[in-house]
């Protein structure tokens, strides 16, 4: 399957109108963020390397043109898609960069059918693996020195955006996840024990713990509150005294006050002499939820963070945008109200501790700046290589690490908006006043 079909149809539409009029110039198209989410004080790029996959392939294939055939596409448009591949250029920041509002994460710059074609595929990759990484960035920051585990496939939108949840929980710093064909195929940790079905399945939770261990290698994580949670968290203690249990070895806490459970739990662990027995938690968590467990000192040691992380719920996509920014060497612009573009390709440069600059592409940056963008594809063929998530991982730890703590707040962080160059300034300057198309004959 080409994909190319994985799209919006006026794309295609547009697409086929530019080869009609043989409208082949190069057209460079920028891919960012107008605003950030709320409680966002940056973003983590992500998708990038999936997008430079799909240009490399991109193609209609015979079934693709069979369909637009009966869908009313001429036949000398069904000719030209059949040729069509993707030779133009690409600019891109790498997989884990911190950026922020305006700042492109992808350029494009092809024959304009081109690059109109591979939009909504850009968009949809880009849109959301960036929502999920910075949510997964968030939940790391907020948990201070508690572990998180990646429990979302079964609340992510598809089995695809699952595998996705936890390739970025691991860029993140995640130490694992339930996801196991992702676990596999991606060489993460799996990580899992049982669930209340497993509880009741037996007559007590004393038989259900002291089966799981005769049955299973470890680790061994006692799932406690499918009752009485600090009745459960007892038979748990008794499992481990009876069985001599000390190689990784936990109680999990799945509801209730977690921070109020963790504390009771801990000092019933602590009395019996089991202060190797760790605790985990589980149950509708967020960043939000974590800071406020290490703010209460709540002696939590790992998490599981499902549905709120996977789906980031409080802010479950970027306002992004992929818009035309120079045609045939002419720069453009949108002027429409709160949704004015920058003309002209474009370059960020970024100097650690000072706010980045937004920039023509070509134009000397500031000292000691470096270009975020880089090179990702030169006539159709990939430059970037595959970002591997220890790589992407660290590069969002040099990121944050260089980045102000107000604009890594939890709540009502502070943006590090990037400044534009003169030279961008003027460019916009020149273009908003210039002659352009006004429609009339």
């Amino acid at each position: 399957m080409g994909r190319a079909l994985i799209t919006d149809l006026y794309e295609l539409n547009m697409a086929a109108s530019y080869l009609r009029r043989d409208m082949t110039v190069p057209a460079t198209f920028s891919l960012f963020v107008r605003e950030l989410p709320p409680d966002r004080g940056f973003l983590v790029a992500a998708g990038i390397d999936d997008c430079l996959d799909y240009l490399e392939s991109f193609h209609f294939d015979d079934e693709d043109l069979a369909w637009l055939a009966g869908h009313g596409f001429s036949p000398e448009t069904i000719g030209a898609f059949r040729e069509i591949r993707f030779t133009g250029d690409v600019e891109a920041v790498e997989e884990g960069r911190v950026v922020f509002a305006r700042e492109p994460l992808l350029e494009i710059t092809a024959p304009l059918p081109e690059a109109q074609l591979v939009e909504t595929f850009l968009l949809n990759q880009v849109t959301f693996q960036t929502a999920i990484a910075t949510k997964a960035v968030r939940c790391r920051l907020a948990a201070g020195q508690i572990e998180l585990v990646d429990f979302a496939l079964r609340r992510a939108h598809g089995v695809e955006a699952g595998v996705a949840v936890a390739k970025l929980s691991a860029m993140a710093g995640f130490v694992g996840t339930s996801n196991v064909e992702a676990a596999r195929e991606l060489g993460l940790t799996a990580a899992g024990t049982m669930a209340h079905s497993y509880i009741e399945a037996f007559p007590t939770e004393r038989d259900a713990f002291l089966a799981f261990v005769e049955d299973m290698p470890p680790p061994y994580t006692f799932l406690v509150d499918t009752y009485d949670t600090l009745a459960g968290v007892e038979a748990a203690a008794r499992v481990v005294e009876e069985l001599d249990l000390w190689d990784r070895v936990a109680i999990r806490l799945d509801s209730g006050d977690l921070g109020e459970l963790a504390r009771a739990a801990r000092a019933i662990l602590d009395e019996r002499g089991l202060g190797h027995v760790r605790i985990f938690v589980s149950g509708s968590l967020d960043e939000y939820v974590l800071e406020r467990l290490v703010a209460s000192g709540a002696p939590v040691d790992a998490a599981g963070v499902g549905t709120r992380f996977g789906t980031a719920a409080d802010a479950p996509y970027v306002d992004s945008v992929y818009k035309l920014v120079e045609v045939g060497g002419r720069p453009v612009m949108k002027l429409s109200p709160t949704k004015e573009t920058l003309p002209g390709a474009k370059q960020v440069w970024r100097r650690e501790g000072k706010t980045d600059v937004l920039a023509r592409r070509g134009e000397p940056g500031p000292e000691d700046a470096a270009g975020l963008l880089t090179p990702a594809m030169r006539r159709g063929n990939r430059l970037l290589e595959r970002s591997t998530i220890a790589r992407a991982r660290a590069r969002i730890e040099h990121d944050l690490s260089v980045l102000p703590a107000a604009a890594k707040r939890i709540r009502r962080p502070d943006s590090a908006a990037p400044v534009a160059s003169r030279a961008l300034e003027e460019l916009t300057a020149a273009t908003r006043t210039g002659d352009r198309p006004t429609g009339r004959q």
